[in-house]
């Protein structure tokens, strides 16, 4: 089936699928769908990319070394008193999250039925986006919505949707990212408005009938501004498919340095909508590391010293609770990524996980994330404890302050080989996974997305380019040893895999692209750009 074959008029001819058609994808790519996310490509495309441009713009200042603060033009807005919208019920306890990786017919089963709050299906971070995967995603979450997934695996087992069943958060792809399989007018569509679009248009209206609503992650923001865009997203939408205002529901992702400063200024902008902020530790970690990568100075540490208790994660965490509780919105702490089948036998991830989530709630955060559905009853096991109640949005910090300079507070600690070697490995096997199609992938008992390839190439990029890339033992990171690092890791794997699955799979690719992005002088801004050209 082509584009043309789904057009029904003449407007519609400029509405392009690039890319084959499977014989369920009627089911969800009908005209009516394409039409609405052509509009919305229309209406807003071209504010998306001059926002992208802004991006740019800050990043080239803060080349030069400028430092971000907090506006000055807004200082009014955070002194003033005001509050976001009320949650709805089904919104009220957030205790425990789960996000499973791709939105697969079994995952979105297992992690409905998981027993946690709410669930988040991510076609960002955890998703590799290829277009059979992310068109089939959403026909999985129209399905389950309606009550109707189910299962069978090869060996027979049957899936089948509990009917006490999490409540259901859709994350799309950021700002930055195209879906290179639809073109509107002759330009691809922006991936955040495609993702968006196709989800609301075939499930807002149903998911309002049955009690809840259209809930939505906003990842990778970077200022109010592009918060704004959202805003004018949602009420487009709202108004185009018969909802009424404030129908749509988002919790922002705070997982960008610039956002830190500007937590207030968007849960204004999005007050008609927006019912929490989420602390999201390790794109936050990356974005540190991407928007200082031209410093020699602001180089980091192992990823393993880099903890929740490090200062400037430390402040974030505590600012985004005293924030969205001041403006009656949630703190959603972060995501546990260990992930285990036996956490009754496994003591180890266990008291890990117990130990992130008792500060977590401790500090005053309404709820968290966690990774693997063996996890769900451990978090809440601990919010259970010190949070008895739906929340703490009682909970005031009106004596916490958070400085520009305590958001900016460089982690101290120290390079190993193995933190390298780490880097490496967690940085190949994630891309041959992604370049497989499977956007969050387990490597060394974590569960792996873009965000933590993305900490792993960064660091390896600084690095190898400034005088503070010295290990303990007081060798040099060089990219030779980078190199001889990444042929070591692949030796492994083929000797794990065997000669001819390792032929045949994907990490020979991941590998050059890794090494060219290293190798690049000119800092990559996501990982996921250029391999989105090979998985496209």
């Amino acid at each position: 089936m082509t584009a043309t074959q789904l057009s029904t008029d003449a407007s519609s001819q400029r509405i392009r699928v690039n890319a084959p058609l499977a014989e369920n994808h009627h089911r969800i790519l009908v005209p009516e769908a394409l039409q609405f996310i052509a509009e919305l490509e229309r209406r807003f495309g071209k504010r998306r990319k001059q926002l992208l441009g802004l991006r740019a713009d800050r990043q080239s200042r803060l080349n030069k070394g400028e430092l971000p603060g907090f506006r000055v033009e807004t200082a009014e807005l955070r002194a003033a008193n005001w509050q976001v919208k009320k949650a709805p019920a089904d919104l009220q306890d957030r205790r425990v999250e789960i996000t499973t990786g791709a939105a697969d017919r079994k995952e979105v089963i297992t992690a409905l039925n998981s027993g946690a709050n709410g669930f988040v299906a991510d076609f960002e971070d955890a998703h590799s986006p290829t277009w059979s995967g992310t068109v089939e995603g959403q026909i999985n979450l129209y399905d389950a919505i309606r009550g109707r997934l189910d299962y069978q695996s090869p060996e027979g087992e049957q899936y089948r949707l509990n009917p006490q069943r999490a409540t259901l958060w859709m994350r799309p792809r950021g700002w930055h990212m195209e879906e290179k399989h639809l073109h509107v007018d002759g330009q691809p569509a922006s991936a955040s408005l495609f993702d968006f679009g196709l989800f609301i248009f075939h499930n807002g209206v149903q998911l309002h009938e049955q009690g809840s609503g259209p809930y939505f992650y906003l990842p990778k923001l970077e200022s109010y501004i592009e918060a704004q865009l959202w805003a004018d997203v949602f009420a487009y939408a709202e108004e185009s498919l018969g909802l009424n205002h404030g129908s749509i529901c988002c919790t922002v992702l705070i997982e960008t340095l610039p956002a830190a400063f500007e937590m207030e200024e968007m849960l204004y902008t999005l007050r008609d909508y927006a019912v929490g902020l989420n602390c999201g530790r390790w794109d936050y970690i990356f974005s540190f590391i991407k928007r200082f990568h031209a410093n020699p100075e602001w180089v980091f540490p192992e990823r393993s010293q880099i903890t929740m208790e490090s200062g400037f994660l430390r402040a974030c965490s505590q600012l985004l609770i005293k924030t969205c509780h001041r403006r009656g919105a949630h703190a959603i702490g972060s995501m546990a990524a260990q992930i285990t089948d036996d956490p009754t036998a496994d003591i180890d991830v266990r008291e890990k996980v117990c130990s992130d989530k008792e500060r977590e709630a401790t500090d005053g955060h309404d709820g968290t994330w966690v990774a693997h559905p063996g996890l769900v009853a451990v978090a809440k096991a601990v919010f259970d404890r010190v949070m008895p109640q739906p929340n703490q949005l009682d909970r005031q910090l009106n004596e916490l302050t958070v400085s520009e300079a305590d958001l900016l507070q460089i982690p101290q600690g120290l390079i190993s080989q193995a933190g390298l070697s780490d880097n490496i490995s967690i940085g190949l096997r994630y891309l041959a996974a992604w370049l497989d199609g499977r956007g969050a992938v387990p490597v060394h008992s974590l569960m792996e997305d873009a965000a933590t390839a993305e900490i792993a190439r960064a660091q390896i990029w600084q690095w190898v380019r400034y005088p503070k890339g010295i290990m303990e033992d007081g060798r040099n990171i060089t990219f030779e040893l980078f190199s001889e690092g990444v042929a070591q890791e692949l030796e492994q794997i083929r000797q794990g895999v065997g000669d001819e699955a390792f032929a045949a799979s994907h990490y020979p690719a991941a590998a050059d692209l890794f090494s060219d992005i290293v190798a690049n002088d000119r800092f990559v801004e996501f990982l996921t750009l250029p391999a989105y050209q090979t998985l496209a």
